[in-house]
């Protein structure tokens, strides 16, 4: 299991969880009380389009403003915060063998001086890097090697959370891949699955879905695919003529029919439910591929479960659609529920899925 990352993904201290994205900032601060976590304070508001596009804060004032409003209005204080990175095409977490006999500085020097330019989508003196040893194994010629999770950013992305962050009166203490905080957040439910056995975590985020496939808690495979709810909620408005909106109240309020024809289409020939599905059709294929390139990879892989989560997992029935499509076990995930979390706030079932990033956030500071 991935514990805490250093550097980039340092370890934090009692601040709050942010969650910066297109179409919303989630904040998040929990306290322990024993055994136990509470949600102390909860908020959430709108970002309005042309702030955060395609991963990036384009408007770095306008986010920190919205940022300083969320907490005055909420009454939450604060002068630390963690944040994560959405994943994309400036994000790279990748699994490497080194050899185990190396130190700690020699493994530093191989791991962010050698190997890292080898994985990179972009130059290396561009990124911002860092790594976590996991464990020993032996290669197929006998040879003992450890495994290294290498985490990379663009630098001008992690440079615009940090100064986007410093503009808002924060010091961001921690700056993860939001993957990490989602399987921070479930860690309890992954492991009832075996060692042997490989996750799929589906996050449906606004813009796009970021795919994990994990075992024991350690990412093994990483993708995002430009499918999200914005996607899904345009193909429903167009086909119902109503106006383009940013809102997803319109699709979290859907339920995806199960008596489907022959050809994938409901029964009925709703127009706005055949939209959505046909895209939602198209994020399922998405996934097979996803899930046929990790058990290409080697011997005896497969995926025993899909868990869904972000805030496109509210949409009704979602799960069991999956399932017939992927054949393949799929289940909701409820942050608050995995977490034990004890709150006053009125967290609705719609909401739920949709925290895990923020609530992972949050427990980095509790």
């Amino acid at each position: 299991m991935v514990n805490g990352l250093k550097g980039l993904l340092s370890k934090g201290s009692k601040g709050i969880g942010i969650e910066l994205s297109p179409d919303r900032i989630n904040i998040a601060q929990l306290r322990r009380q024993g055994q136990k976590v509470r949600l102390a304070s909860y908020a959430t508001v709108p970002v309005p389009e042309g702030i955060f596009q395609e991963g990036q804060i384009v408007d770095q004032a306008a986010m920190a403003e919205l940022i300083q409003s969320a907490l005055a209005e909420n009454k939450i204080k604060a002068k630390q915060a963690a944040t994560a990175i959405h994943g994309g095409r400036d994000t790279v977490t990748r699994i490497i063998p080194v050899p185990a006999e190396l130190d700690d500085r020699e493994l530093r020097d191989m791991v962010l001086n050698q190997e890292a330019g080898l994985y990179l989508p972009f130059p290396r003196e561009e990124a911002d890097v860092d790594y976590q040893k996991l464990g020993l194994f032996v290669d197929e010629d006998g040879i003992e090697k450890v495994q290294v999770l290498l985490v990379a950013t663009r630098r001008e992305i992690t440079d615009s959370y940090i100064q986007t962050f410093q503009q808002a009166g924060l010091n961001l203490d921690v700056l993860e891949i939001s993957s990490f905080s989602l399987i921070r957040t479930i860690r309890e439910q992954l492991r009832q699955f075996g060692s042997s056995e490989a996750v799929a975590i589906v996050d449906i985020e606004f813009e796009s879905t970021e795919i994990s496939i994990t075992v024991d808690g350690v990412p093994q495979f990483s993708r995002t695919v430009p499918i999200g709810t914005f996607q899904i909620q345009s193909a429903l408005s167009r086909a119902m003529n109503l106006p383009a909106s940013r809102s997803i109240d319109l699709l979290q309020g859907m339920t995806i029919p199960l008596n489907l024809d022959s050809s994938g289409r409901p029964s009925g020939g709703n127009p706005g439910t055949a939209a959505m599905l046909r895209i939602l059709g198209e994020l399922a294929d998405e996934l097979r591929r996803s899930i046929d390139f990790y058990t290409n990879q080697g011997e005896n892989l497969e995926v025993a479960q899909l868990l869904l989560a972000g805030p496109g997992a509210a949409i009704g029935q979602l799960d069991e659609f999956f399932t017939q499509r992927l054949s393949l076990p799929c289940s909701l995930i409820d942050p608050v529920a995995t977490l034990g979390l004890d709150t006053t706030a009125d967290l609705p079932p719609s909401l739920r899925p949709g925290l895990g990033v923020v609530l992972g956030l949050g427990l980095r500071e509790a």
